[in-house]
């Protein structure tokens, strides 16, 4: 089975939010995939950074996360993104602004992966999703 990542997580990870440590226990050891959305979201955000060495670092962290196993998206992908991005239409909700969601999604569903977040609300009406959340630990002034 394994988990699929939100971009989330890899943030909250280069922030120092989440230990490497606590994805290890959120995840029990089972095998850990990337999607080639979550390395286009954080490149993305590795590249608009105008600090030039905090750019370095985080494009120093995507070249490790691009060493993990990758989930491809293919035809299976794309006709499992059209059937969910329909359904949540059909229920009167939005689908436009979570492209990125819908397509982690897909790939989760197509993979029967579980897919780990703590952004709950972008993931929680998808049919067949396995979802396993996580929060993070809030500091007192």
């Amino acid at each position: 089975m394994g988990f699929l990542m939100d971009t989330c997580v890899w943030i909250d990870v280069e922030r120092g939010a989440l230990a490497p440590a606590d994805v290890e226990e959120l995840t029990h050891g089972e095998p850990i995939f990337m999607s080639p959305v979550t390395l286009a979201e954080l490149r993305f955000g590795a590249e608009i950074v105008p600090d030039p060495g905090i750019r370095q670092q985080r494009l120093a962290v995507l070249r490790r996360l691009e060493r993990k196993p990758l989930l491809y998206i293919d035809g299976t992908t794309g006709s499992i993104f059209g059937s969910v991005a329909a359904q949540i239409k059909a229920a009167g909700r939005q689908h436009r602004y979570r492209v990125q969601d819908l397509w982690l999604a897909s790939q989760a569903l197509q993979h029967t992966c579980r897919l780990l977040t703590r952004n709950k609300h972008d993931f929680e009406d998808i049919p067949g999703l396995n979802l396993v959340l996580y929060q993070l630990a809030r500091h007192k002034p």
